[in-house]
């Protein structure tokens, strides 16, 4: 019963605030968890699109069978079976200005003799221009993606800077080089079992957050939606009151406190709270197609080179593209990001681009802060400084790229930081 044991109160209920939330809960904690919106999820969830009729997701997210935390994730929360992918690890890709398609296919094993066969690397690349990828386990926090691979060449036009925009969300000229060493330490390096991709098989929502929250409420938490926090009361070095729309929530003295909030309303909560100063877009577009349709192998996801979008995925008769570092484009009127975005998906999947689909754009103009050596620097650690106030989110400093992976051990840390770990 409230009262009768410390209390952990954890604020967004994104993928940081969920996660810090499931291991709290399994620790035997009593757990409270405040989300200012109607829904959890944050930037991993899903809706039905009344214009195109069917269930979307926000955003589009491929996960690595590697990504440990995320697994682990959706294991504690009854849905180890939510992602779907190929039974071994491949990467397709097709350049739409040659028409060009070819797969990376790791093999097993940690030695990396893929890189030797023609037909599991990057056509027009070298054995040797691959160990390129070990100046990433050198580079110093001022380094960028370009300062460790020189622009030009089919190995960094068909594979690092790809790559280097997926995950860190921002272009390779100022993408801190550093952020990409752990993907490749928990991923690759690991071998073909570590890397196999992974998407939601039937959506977002469905994959991580119904279930987690259906975890949640059957092992006693307390889920308050629509529940906005306004502002944090401190004295003597700690958190003592959380300030809502419909009045302030005492802290008792074991009670304590989990900020998984944007890096901007957190700083503004926080007093000296240091946090990224700048953010990059991602612009993700998704079209409702006549039918089914599938990509070569079977695959859900394509990767696209020389197009707009940099990833194609499909499910069923719905075809979803992300364009990452999207700064550029992001005020661009929707009908003209879609036709641009059509012309890419139309090329990969044989349709004929004249004929525009229904399509939904979803703009997220700060969707994940800049990965730039300067903003890196500025990301805080899980402790605040506060005794009893913590901090979560893919913007804290875990050492890894702002992803789902990256939020998901956010969380995890703050919980272990709570209880003393």
């Amino acid at each position: 019963m409230a009262g009768t044991m410390p209390e952990i109160h954890i604020v967004g209920a994104g993928m940081a605030g969920l996660a810090a939330a499931v291991d709290l809960v399994r620790m035997g904690h009593q757990v409270t968890l405040h989300e200012a919106s109607g829904q959890a999820g944050g930037r991993c969830r899903s809706y039905v699109d009344a214009r195109l009729g069917c269930l979307i997701d926000n955003g589009n997210h491929l996960l690595l069978s590697g990504n440990r935390d995320t697994m682990g994730f959706l294991e504690a929360i009854g849905a180890p079976d939510a992602l779907t992918g190929p039974a071994v690890a491949c990467f397709p890709f097709l350049d739409l200005r040659t028409g060009q398609a070819w797969s990376v296919r790791p093999n097993p094993g940690r030695l990396p003799w893929w890189v030797f066969a023609r037909n599991r690397r990057v056509p027009g690349t070298t054995p040797w221009a691959y160990l390129s990828a070990f100046r990433f386990a050198l580079a110093g926090p001022d380094r960028t993606v370009t300062d460790c691979v020189a622009p030009g060449g089919a190995l960094f036009g068909r594979f690092w800077e790809p790559l280097a925009v997926a995950v860190l969300n921002a272009p390779p000229e100022t993408a801190a080089a550093h952020l990409l060493w752990p993907v490749f330490r928990e991923t690759f390096a690991r071998g073909e079992a570590a890397c196999r991709p992974r998407v939601a098989a039937d959506g977002l929502s469905r994959a991580f957050v119904d279930p987690a929250l259906a975890f949640l409420r059957r092992n006693g938490a307390e889920i308050r939606l629509n529940h906005r926090l306004t502002g944090v009361a401190f004295s003597a070095g700690r958190a003592v009151c959380l300030n809502f729309g419909d009045g302030p929530v005492a802290l008792g003295d074991g009670d304590a406190v989990v900020l998984a909030l944007p890096p901007a309303p957190a700083g503004r909560m926080v007093p000296s709270l240091v946090t990224p100063r700048h953010s990059h877009a991602i612009v993700n577009g998704h079209f409702r197609l006549s039918e089914p349709v599938a990509l070569p192998g079977g695959a859900p996801f394509l990767g696209l080179i020389g197009g707009v979008a940099q990833w194609l995925f499909v499910r069923g008769d719905v075809a979803s593209v992300t364009i990452s570092a999207a700064d550029a484009l992001i005020d661009a009127p929707a009908e003209v990001i879609a036709r641009k975005t059509w012309r890419d998906v139309a090329v990969a999947i044989g349709a004929g681009p004249e004929a525009l689909p229904a399509y939904r754009i979803i703009k997220e103009k700060r969707a994940t802060f800049a990965q730039t050596p300067g903003d890196v620097r500025r990301r805080p650690p899980t402790r605040s400084g506060f005794s009893n106030l913590f901090l979560a989110g893919d913007w804290v400093d875990t050492g890894l790229p702002a992803t789902i992976e990256g939020a998901v051990r956010s969380g995890r840390m703050a919980a272990r930081a709570v209880t003393g770990g």
